[in-house]
């Protein structure tokens, strides 16, 4: 089989690997009547689904001893986010990825599965479904044996949260994952905020706090107690913990022995354009076949 002709008709149809060389093989390597039998077994309409908004979805966490990923996969509406087969999708993307070392969407999406590649099942399940699948992002955390993986899924999997601890128990570092999914903190630490985002808040503070009269001595020390309150909504560690608000998060993990390595969140959709409903749109365009 030519590979050069594999991927001529792939970058035509949008079609997977496997599915294109099926093709291929079917029409005596004819592009044209090969693109002709994707299209009537509906592969081919993944092409035409690339430029849509896919902005719902799911994310998931899988764990598996020392290594745990956690993943983002969006489609264009949520009833196909409550589909059994995109669920099932979404759990072998992740058992996929758990099982390699990969740290790019490219790497990850160049991985095998089956008879192709992680991309070539997106492909074929963005013409399964018929909605436009997209695989936006994920992480993959690796633990030593004294370091505990704490994780929630809220809302079916619209919010999930993976959280990684040196010391202190499972337990603890789920809390402090359900503590995030409700309180969605920016940063950690403070440390981790960037130097000129804390500049540009005291610069907004201070005029604020001159606005109101105040001498410059007092304006500073304003100032001062307003960035600390700034740090409590962004960064997890000043936080006060959800279950306990007599302490932040910090001094609740570091009382049970642990430390905060890590914290992941991902909220479905965030910093995606959404997709706006129109419905006699959506009519006309599946009475034309599109």
């Amino acid at each position: 089989m030519n590979a050069s002709l594999i991927r001529e008709l792939r970058d035509i149809s949008g079609a997977g690997m496997m599915d294109c060389k099926k093709a291929l093989e079917e029409n005596d390597n004819d592009i044209k009547k090969a693109t002709e039998w994707l299209r009537e077994k509906g592969i081919a309409k993944a092409a035409k689904k690339a430029g849509r908004i896919a902005a719902e979805g799911l994310s998931t966490i899988k764990i598996d001893g020392n290594k745990a990923v956690i993943l983002e996969i969006n489609c264009e509406t949520d009833f196909v986010a409550k589909n059994e087969k995109f669920q099932k999708f979404m759990d072998d993307v992740a058992t996929t990825i758990l099982s390699s070392n990969a740290k790019t969407n490219e790497e990850a999406l160049a991985l095998s599965y089956d008879q192709g590649t992680l991309n070539d099942y997106v492909t074929s399940m963005t013409a399964t479904i018929g909605e436009k699948i997209s695989f936006r992002r994920f992480t993959l955390l690796e633990k030593n044996d004294d370091e505990y993986f704490g994780s929630y899924i809220h809302m079916g999997g619209k919010i999930s949260v993976l959280t990684l601890l040196k010391g202190a128990s499972e337990e603890v570092a789920k809390d402090v994952s359900m503590h995030a999914a409700a309180m969605r903190p920016e940063y950690v630490t403070k440390e981790q905020v960037p130097a000129d985002q804390v500049e540009n808040e005291k610069k907004i503070l201070t005029e604020q706090a001159m606005a109101e009269g105040k001498p410059a001595n007092i304006a500073e020390k304003m100032v001062m107690g307003r960035i600390n309150k700034y740090y409590k909504e962004i960064c997890l560690e000043e936080q006060d913990f959800v279950k306990d608000n007599s302490v932040t998060v910090g001094k609740f993990v570091s009382n049970n022995g642990g430390k905060i390595i890590d914290v992941i969140r991902y909220e479905v959709g965030e910093g995606l354009e959404k997709r706006q409903e129109n419905f006699a749109e959506e009519v006309a365009a599946q009475m034309n076949g599109e």
